[in-house]
């Protein structure tokens, strides 16, 4: 049995831990506050120029464009977010097990798909498990702009457009509240969902004419589109965070207890014994 100082250094040790990840869960939780801000303050951007693109879509017939074109998939793309530390829970085990698991379903050669890669965790474990990775990056902020992800985002559009890809899924952690975060994956090209948002009433003049608002717009659409997953992915990060911290915290203060009451009885045991020896000295004497 370990000694009472042995227990005590453990209990000492405990506590330091949980003022640790009680001290991070607090951080995650003001993150997670302002990661939420961000995506609730991105959607009317993103509602408007979806919108604008629908509205050219359903009121002529003349616009076209590659990525509004389904076409023959040689080539699949997957883009995939991720955190770049851990101590967040099953965050990033979860969305990278339904990226793998797509992989093996739907493809039996490493030349059928490529993979862009948003944190270092996804990054790392497609290195692991050798998967093709055409573009990364790592390091993004807790709070990104869109400055973070915009040459990555237009390189990612870009090889759709040059048909090195010929469609491109997105997988990612999608805020529901703040202890409950859902894998999802949503087709991001070829773009198919214009024509079903429906667009508004309103009746725009396009200067200088539809196609040319078409070829601006529909890679910007894509791009923000991808922004706004980052921002989406980056509220369930840090709530998950928070969550894995309230967790450590609870299971820290659960060990003091235990070990509290180990001490106790290991203490309590020694005493027992020296009144015992004690006892036992004074009959022998008698």
């Amino acid at each position: 049995m370990a000694s009472l100082r042995d227990i005590q250094g453990r209990i000492n040790s405990t506590k330091k831990t949980r003022k640790i990840t009680s001290a991070m869960q607090m951080v995650s939780a003001s993150k997670m506050s302002k990661a939420e801000q961000n995506t609730k303050a991105f959607e009317p951007y993103s509602k408007k120029i979806q919108e604008v693109m629908a509205n050219i879509a359903n009121s002529t017939s003349d616009a076209s464009h590659p990525m509004l074109e389904n076409r023959e998939i040689k080539k699949s793309g997957y883009l995939v977010i991720t955190a770049d530390k851990g101590l967040v829970g099953a965050y990033n085990s979860n969305v990278l097990k339904a990226l793998y698991r797509t992989i093996q379903e739907r493809h039996q050669s490493k030349d059928e798909y490529t993979i862009i890669a948003i944190g270092r965790m996804g990054y790392e474990f497609c290195k692991k498990m050798e998967l093709p990775i055409a573009k990364s990056v790592v390091g993004i902020a807790d709070q990104p702009d869109f400055a973070d992800i915009k040459a990555l985002a237009t390189e990612t559009v870009q090889l759709y457009t040059d048909e090195e890809i010929d469609e491109l899924h997105m997988y990612y952690n999608h805020y529901v509240s703040a202890i409950s975060q859902q894998v999802t994956s949503a087709q991001l090209l070829p773009i198919t969902n214009l024509q079903e948002s429906g667009g508004s009433n309103s009746d725009y003049e396009y200067e200088p004419n539809e196609q040319q608002i078409l070829d601006v717009l529909l890679p910007q659409y894509a791009e923000s589109l991808i922004y706004g997953a980052l921002l989406d992915s980056k509220a369930s990060e840090h709530a998950a965070s928070m969550t894995a911290m309230k967790s450590a915290t609870d299971n820290a203060g659960e060990l003091i207890d235990d070990l509290t009451l180990t001490y106790n009885r290991v203490r309590q045991a020694a005493i027992t014994q020296e009144i015992t020896e004690i006892s036992g000295g004074v009959a022998a004497l008698e």
